[in-house]
C-alpha cells in the first residue's frame, strides 16, 4: 500500500493512509505519494479569506459547495489526487444531498491554488494544466507577492486581476464578486 516500496497506490488507498505526524501535506501523483511542507501563516490566511468569501456567497446562492484542501481526482490508472487550497463543486456536478466520504468521482468546477514560497511557477503551471485536462472549468492562482489572482480557463492563457480589480465567478459562480484586495486583508 505504500509508494515508498515502488508500488503505485490508488486514490482509495491514498485516502485510507494516516495523516503525516509532522503536519506535512501530501498529494498522490500518478500513483506516488508526494510530500510537501505545511503552508505558512500568510498562505493559510489567504486560503481562509478565499474560502470565506466563497462560502458566504454559497450561503445565499445554494448552487454548490466549497472545500479547503479536499482531494480532487485528476487522473486514473495510475491515480492522481491533488489537494487544492480551495475548491468549488457545483450542485450539477456534486448534488448538495451527496457528501462523499473520500474523493468525489466528479471533478471540481473551480480550484484555487495559492503560490507558496517553495513552489516553482513551472510546477504550478503543470498543475493548472492537469486540473484543466481533468475537467476543472476554472483555476485561480493567487500570488501573494504581487497581490494578484490569475484566472485560467485554458492552460495557455490566464487573465490577471490585480489588487485594485474585482474578481468575479463568471459563469461558474454566478453573481459572485470580491475585490482582490480583500483576499489579502488581515
Amino acid at each position: 500500500m505504500s509508494s515508498e516500496t515502488g508500488t503505485l497506490i490508488t486514490a482509495e488507498e491514498f485516502f485510507r493512509m494516516p495523516e503525516p505526524a509532522n503536519g506535512s501535506r501530501q498529494e498522490l501523483v500518478r500513483g506516488v505519494v508526494v510530500t510537501m511542507p505545511p503552508p505558512g501563516f500568510q498562505h493559510v490566511d489567504i486560503q481562509i479569506n478565499v474560502a470565506f468569501f466563497l462560502k458566504q456567497h454559497l450561503r445565499t446562492h445554494r448552487i454548490g459547495r466549497v472545500t479547503a484542501e479536499s482531494g480532487v481526482r485528476t487522473e486514473r490508472g495510475p491515480d492522481s489526487v491533488r489537494g487544492p487550497d480551495v475548491a468549488f463543486w457545483s450542485a450539477e456536478r456534486l448534488p448538495l444531498d451527496i457528501t462523499p466520504l473520500g474523493y468525489p468521482d466528479e471533478v471540481a468546477d473551480l480550484v484555487v491554488e495559492i503560490l507558496s514560497p517553495g513552489q516553482t511557477r513551472r510546477g504550478l503551471r503543470d498543475k493548472v494544466r492537469e486540473y484543466l485536462a481533468a475537467g476543472v472549468r476554472v483555476v485561480w492562482v493567487v500570488e501573494p507577492d504581487n497581490r494578484s489572482v490569475t484566472v485560467y480557463r485554458s492552460a495557455e492563457e490566464g487573465r490577471v486581476y490585480e489588487e485594485g480589480s474585482v474578481l468575479t465567478g463568471e459563469d461558474v459562480l454566478p453573481d459572485f464578486s470580491v475585490p482582490v484586495a480583500e483576499l489579502f486583508a488581515a
